[in-house]
């Protein structure tokens, strides 16, 4: 019996996805709090609220250089934990829902240190210096900014403090983790490994329907 056309087609067309599936990005696996890419910004959520966050920063060599346009397009792109480089940082957080913008909201930026495991774990990190503090006040637009100079690479950290001083508890507080020095575009360890298996599959896929096909070809 002939394999028709539209299977083998269609089991190819499986294979393909299986070349590329893989290459979404993944999420944080800290169950406390989640910081995933959204169209306006990251989301950054604990189980008790949330924030659309962006970073923008300023090279701290801009002005005595002549810009280039690719200078001036990095000027107006916008980062999650990922940012290349240091300078003047402004960061922006639009909270979710109605509750967090009649609350006060203190704001803290520390430099921080990996005391080591999983840097995505907020409990493997040490504060060792606060670059920038705001006192807690109301943000009844939902929109919270602030600026710090990022002086040299590493691990930075933001804290929203929702009722300021009050905010005791870690339930109370979003931690916003930043590293400095990273290329934002570059695919962890982790992704190439999954993009390598998924191709694997694929083509080992691709290839025995192609086997079974010209054997029943040559079958006929």
């Amino acid at each position: 019996m002939k394999l028709p056309y539209p299977h083998l087609a269609f089991l190819l067309f499986i294979g393909s996805l299986l070349l590329t599936a893989c290459e979404s990005p993944g999420y944080n696996d800290n169950p406390s709090q989640q910081m995933t890419k959204a169209t306006v910004g990251c989301l950054v959520a604990t189980d008790f609220f949330a924030v659309y966050f962006s970073a923008y920063i300023k090279p701290a060599n801009d002005s005595n250089t002549k810009m280039t346009v690719k200078d001036r397009k990095a000027l107006f792109r916008s980062y999650c934990k990922n940012i290349p480089t240091t300078g003047t940082a402004f960061f922006t957080a639009d909270v979710v829902g109605d509750e967090l913008r009649q609350t006060p909201i203190g704001i803290r930026i520390v430099e921080q240190e990996l005391t080591g495991g999983d840097e995505d774990k907020a409990e493997n990190f040490k504060d060792i210096r606060t670059i920038a503090e705001i006192p807690a006040k109301l943000y009844p637009r939902g929109a919270v900014e602030a600026q710090a100079q990022l002086d040299k690479n590493g691990y930075y950290a933001i804290y929203l403090m929702v009722g300021g001083e009050e905010a005791l508890s870690d339930e109370d507080k979003l931690r916003i983790p930043l590293h400095v020095g990273v290329d934002p575009d570059a695919n962890p360890i982790r992704t190439y490994i999954a993009i390598g298996i998924g191709g694997t599959v694929g083509l080992a896929l691709i290839g025995f329907v192609a086997y079974r096909f010209m054997r029943r070809q040559n079958s006929q």
